[in-house]
């Protein structure tokens, strides 16, 4: 049985909570807890009915979540997430409306140019909620891990490929042993042997969690590396091994998924580590070969 505990007396100290009973809440309390913490902002507004639909249970396990965490019920809970709600949701939520609008008008008429504005409407959106939600205190020890190891190792499959990849590019420009587990030829268990203790490995994944970097985040830990992950909820299996980690929501439009705030991320996270280690601009050229690596290009 439960202890009873008073209700936190913020978002994040509830967000905190809920990451450490995470593993034994039931299926049902975790959907919820997933929900809460990546729709924080409709919490403040919307009825008990209306999330538990979008959770897929009953009501009543609504009650019991906010139960559990030390509220007297869902309006006790839903009033934690009123506070300072115009901030939190402007640019997200009114992109959120925009777009249901969009979709229940059943327009089959969409040009291409407006399809083409939804989404950056959506990308916009996604990078101004990162802006405000960014961790601050998280990215900046995220730097400071890159810039004290020698070598750095990045995981990131299907979606997340292109995130890893751009990685992969610029971090090469720093003097740091770098290396991309590409999943080529299926080697990447052969790699994970070349992972050292004080390595840092940059693990990317969003629900739903690719297997193969989650199994290479969790072998690289266990070798000695300090992980880093890049993913979308605190409660991700990525985050719950990570040493830092930097949590990014991209909008979906229309059914897809964008990467340009998480690409956004992984851009300043490499301009803060070139800063830190004071690269200077140096074009790479077949010339200069090996000393342009050390160069922001």
């Amino acid at each position: 049985m439960s202890t009873i505990q008073s209700p936190p007396d913020s978002i994040e100290d509830f967000l905190q909570r809920i990451t450490s009973e995470y593993d034994g809440l039931s299926k049902r309390l975790k959907a919820i807890a997933r929900h809460v913490e990546t729709h924080g902002d409709r919490l403040g507004l919307e009825g008990v009915q209306s999330l538990a639909e979008q959770c897929g249970v009953h009501p009543s396990a609504i009650v019991r979540f906010a139960q559990q965490f030390g509220f007297s019920g869902f309006s006790e809970m839903q009033r934690l997430f009123r506070e300072g709600l115009v901030e939190q949701i402007a640019p997200a939520r009114a992109y959120d409306l925009r777009l249901r609008d969009v979709i229940e008008s059943g327009s089959s008429n969409l040009r291409p140019e407006q399809i083409a504005d939804e989404f950056l409407a959506g990308s916009i959106a996604g990078m101004q909620q990162l802006r405000q939600t960014l961790d601050q205190q998280a990215f900046a020890h995220a730097v400071d891990m890159l810039a004290q190891t020698p070598a750095i190792w990045i995981a990131g499959s299907r979606r997340s490929f292109p995130v890893a990849v751009y990685l992969d590019y610029v971090l090469q420009h720093t003097d740091k042993r770098i290396g991309l587990f590409s999943g080529l030829g299926n080697m990447q268990q052969g790699q994970i042997r070349s992972v050292q203790k004080g390595d840092v490995l940059i693990a990317i994944s969003f629900v739903p969690y690719a297997g193969e970097t989650e199994e290479l985040a969790q072998a690289g830990v266990r070798r000695g590396a300090r992980l880093l992950a890049i993913t979308d909820s605190r409660m991700s299996p990525l985050a719950r091994e990570a040493e830092a980690a930097l949590l990014v929501q991209d909008s979906a439009t229309f059914g897809f998924r964008a990467l340009s705030a998480t690409m956004g991320l992984a851009q300043g996270l490499f301009v803060a580590l070139a800063y830190r280690l004071e690269l200077s601009y140096r074009p790479t050229t077949l010339e200069n070969g090996a000393s342009g690596r050390a160069g922001v290009n």
